[in-house]
């Protein structure tokens, strides 16, 4: 059974929740492991992560059917497609540590998204929607 999430929000809020919540994600990995935040690292593993979200939601039409089918699949295929294409670009996917980044990523990832769309939910009933 399908049910809406987070109704009523647009699916254009939704849209740049989810990407602000990705890229939320990879500056927090990023700091996290660096301690700072070169452009060409932020660029390394948002652009993918954000490439194959959308490439998924596009394809589960998570933001025209806006059900929590949609949002699980586009995270579980739309994720690692992004740390697939993330790994390739920089000649890792031979690398075992590419697993720890993608279990990390699918854990905190889901998390920054949920909590992007409460937030977005939660202005939403505020502001009269």
């Amino acid at each position: 059974m399908s049910r809406l999430v987070f109704p009523p929000v647009s699916a254009r809020a939704l849209a740049a929740a989810d990407g602000l919540a990705i890229v939320a994600f990879t500056i927090a990995g990023i700091l996290s492991h660096r301690g700072s935040l070169p452009l060409s690292a932020l660029t390394e593993d948002t652009l993918p992560l954000l490439a194959g979200w959308f490439a998924a939601a596009a394809a589960f039409q998570l933001y025209t059917r806006c059900t929590r089918r949609s949002l699980v699949l586009t995270w579980m295929v739309g994720i690692p497609l992004g740390v697939l294409v993330r790994a390739a670009a920089l000649g890792r996917l031979d690398e075992p540590r590419q697993l720890a980044f993608l279990t990390t990523t699918l854990i905190f990832s889901i998390v920054f998204v949920i909590a992007a769309r409460s937030v977005v939910t939660i202005a939403a009933r505020y502001s009269g929607r």
